[in-house]
């Protein structure tokens, strides 16, 4: 029996004799290098607007009691916008009005009497402080007088500023008051887009807007056109962020002979950029940012070769979209048509052998 019991103890342990470990395989996504192109061609979305609008507000408070134009309304200048309640002004123009004649009236009295006192002295039948009296209260009238003008006219200005006229040839391009609303000096409540120039207007992302500077030419595009190109030069880059979307506002001048061009248009500004990076340039190669890995402060690629993998040091010289331009930290380490890890670069590890995806599909300078 003991026998037996041996033989099988024997026999199980045989059987559960540890396998040879398998060989770790992992599949990557790669992509063969190629010599970067420093030129970069950027396009930005942006809008149709005329280069000069004017916000016009009345320069007196009121209610307004007339709207003359709608949005889109072609104008001419001097054509009547909007219109207040012109009452309390004619009011206080009649006060006014009044205020002169009484003044008027007071100056003719002072003065008549000053000739008077003046002939009387002649005659020395009054003394010459007497002369000096009246000679004071004339002045005192035409004083009055003269203030009275003066706010005469200034009332009558103030009627006139019940109307609100456009001060150029344009189009209505906002109305921000209506009928029945009471609105204070100076507000805006129409925008009219003078016309004539025109320029489209794009946001450029903050790492972006250093590429930007006047004279920078662009080749625009309209939506409702994309046959039409029409070549363009920055204007102006805006010194301050948007607060909200935090974008740089950049102006790009149009030709006013364009033809087809209206105002609101949806349009595409495209610039093509010499240098995306401080030192991009010569023997730059343009890689995924995903294909950088980065350990103890040293910028790495995967390299595949012989289906397994290796790391090469590189350096980076700058960005293009989601792009890295790098080099190679060590001369000849890297050469045009090899083929690096774009996939998963934190999961190899140095002589790992790899499978590539998609290889039977690939092809060169494409990647997979």
């Amino acid at each position: 029996m003991a026998a037996l019991l041996s033989v099988t103890a024997l026999t199980l342990t045989a059987c559960s004799k540890t396998p040879p470990p398998t060989e770790d395989i992992r599949p990557v996504r790669v992509m063969t290098l190629s010599a970067a192109d420093t030129d970069t061609t950027l396009e930005f979305p942006g809008e149709v607007r005329a280069r000069y609008e004017s916000q016009l507000g009345f320069r007196i408070g009121g209610k307004i009691i007339a709207r003359k134009v709608d949005v889109g309304s072609v104008v001419k200048r001097g054509q009547v916008l909007m219109q207040l309640d012109a009452e309390d002004v004619r009011l206080a123009q009649m006060q006014s009005s009044a205020a002169l004649r009484s003044a008027e009236s007071n100056r003719d009295l002072a003065k008549a009497d000053l000739q008077r006192y003046q002939e009387l002295r002649a005659k020395n039948f009054v003394s010459q402080a007497v002369i000096e009296q009246k000679e004071s209260a004339f002045k005192v009238a035409q004083a009055s007088y003269d203030q009275a003008v003066a706010g005469l006219k200034g009332q009558s200005n103030q009627a006139a500023y019940t109307t609100l006229s456009s001060d150029v040839d344009g189009v209505v391009t906002a109305v921000t008051a209506e009928v029945g609303q009471v609105v204070a000096a100076g507000t805006p409540v129409v925008t009219v887009a003078k016309s004539g120039e025109k320029e489209v207007v794009v946001s450029v992302p903050e790492n972006q807007v250093e590429l930007f500077r006047h004279g920078v030419d662009a080749q625009v595009r309209l939506w409702a056109d994309h046959q039409q190109t029409i070549t363009g030069t920055v204007r102006e880059v805006s010194p301050i962020a948007d607060a909200a979307t935090r974008t740089y506002v950049v102006k790009i001048a149009i030709p006013d002979s364009t033809p087809n061009v209206k105002l609101g248009m949806t349009a595409y500004a495209t610039f093509i950029v010499k240098h995306v990076g401080d030192n991009a340039g010569d023997g730059a190669m343009a890689v995924p940012l995903s294909a950088i890995y980065q350990t103890n402060n040293q910028n790495l690629v995967w390299v595949v070769e012989k289906n397994s993998v290796h790391t090469v040091p590189v350096q980076v010289s700058g960005h293009r979209g989601n792009d890295a331009l790098i080099k190679a930290a060590n001369e000849g380490a890297l050469s045009v048509g090899q083929q690096i890890v774009t996939a998963g670069v934190h999961l190899l590890k140095p002589g790992q052998k790899v499978t590539i995806l998609g290889a039977e599909d690939s092809a060169d300078g494409v990647k997979q």
